[in-house]
């Protein structure tokens, strides 16, 4: 049984979210993401002015009459929503947690598909998959997701990006588009190849979470930082600059990382804070694929 609290944000987020749909996303959605283009629906006789290139030769030799095959527009999508539930995704240090982010967004990208009819699933991983839901269409369905999302409990802390892609391109039979929702702290060179694979069968957009004090730490003392994934605790001096600048360092060199992985891929990224709104890095990811499309 859900509580009080959990029910009250998942109507939260469903409010808000809906909203944002209704106003800024889902002609953006509609215009951006298009459908598998031309589906085949049924063979019929030929009539004046059909292309002779539409003409079945199979059952034309078979009947002795012209037939033709007939296609249409398929403009049904299906949207798989990846998301990481490691240990890393419950930390935020500002306004929410990752996870809490990874939530509304789940919702703002599945009300503006469900908006334009298409379907809607979600895989949970860590470094094992955690939850499949197939993909669907509806309100329920969403908040289903949503629900998911805020109360799953992982059965693992680790992550494993490049075992989560595997996983989806054996589900998902025809071209889709994904998401990928993670912090994508692991090594790139561990799912860098994966990323080209998958966007090659898919259309695949990164959703890159992070939090500010993951790049940045002042001078607090000496200070315990936990790894969320391997439990392992190290003391630190935040006061010696040389720690603080070797840290920036490391930080600026796995973020520089990232966007390799993702450019060599040729996978577009969405680069989200938790301490920010995320609907203007959103619009701003519709806007500039929607303008690479037009030229």
């Amino acid at each position: 049984m859900l509580s009080n609290d959990l029910m009250k944000k998942i109507r939260h987020i469903e409010i808000r979210t809906k909203r944002l749909v209704t106003d800024s996303f889902a002609g953006e959605y509609h215009s951006i993401f298009k459908g598998r283009g031309m589906e085949f629906e049924e063979v019929r006789p030929y009539q004046p002015g059909d292309e002779v290139r539409t003409i079945d030769w199979n059952v034309t030799a078979r009947t002795g009459e012209v037939y033709v095959k007939r296609y249409v527009e398929e403009r049904e999508l299906t949207v798989m929503l990846v998301v990481d539930a490691s240990a890393s995704e419950n930390f935020g240090s500002v306004q929410q947690f990752k996870r809490e982010l990874a939530a509304e967004l789940t919702a703002v990208l599945s009300f503006a598909a469900t908006t334009n009819n298409d379907r809607v699933g979600l895989l949970i991983f860590t470094d094992q998959v955690e939850l499949f839901i197939p993909p669907r269409k509806g309100r329920k369905h969403v908040l289903r997701l949503v629900r998911e999302l805020l109360a799953f409990e992982p059965q693992s802390k680790g992550t494993d990006i490049r075992m989560a892609l595997e996983k989806v391109n054996h589900i998902l039979k025809r071209r889709s588009i994904i998401f990928l929702v993670s912090d994508f702290i692991a090594d790139p060179e561990s799912y860098r190849v994966a990323l080209a694979t998958t966007n090659r069968r898919h259309d695949l957009i990164a959703v890159d979470l992070h939090d500010p004090m993951e790049s940045e730490i002042g001078n607090v003392g000496l200070l315990a930082i936990e790894d969320p994934e391997t439990g392992e605790i190290h003391w630190v001096d935040t006061g010696s600059k040389a720690w603080r600048a070797a840290f920036r360092q490391r930080v600026e060199g796995a973020r520089a990382g990232k966007v390799r992985a993702f450019r060599q891929a040729a996978v577009d990224h969405i680069d989200i804070g938790t301490e920010q709104d995320y609907v203007a890095p959103l619009a701003a990811f519709f806007q500039e694929r929607y303008k690479r499309l037009r030229h």
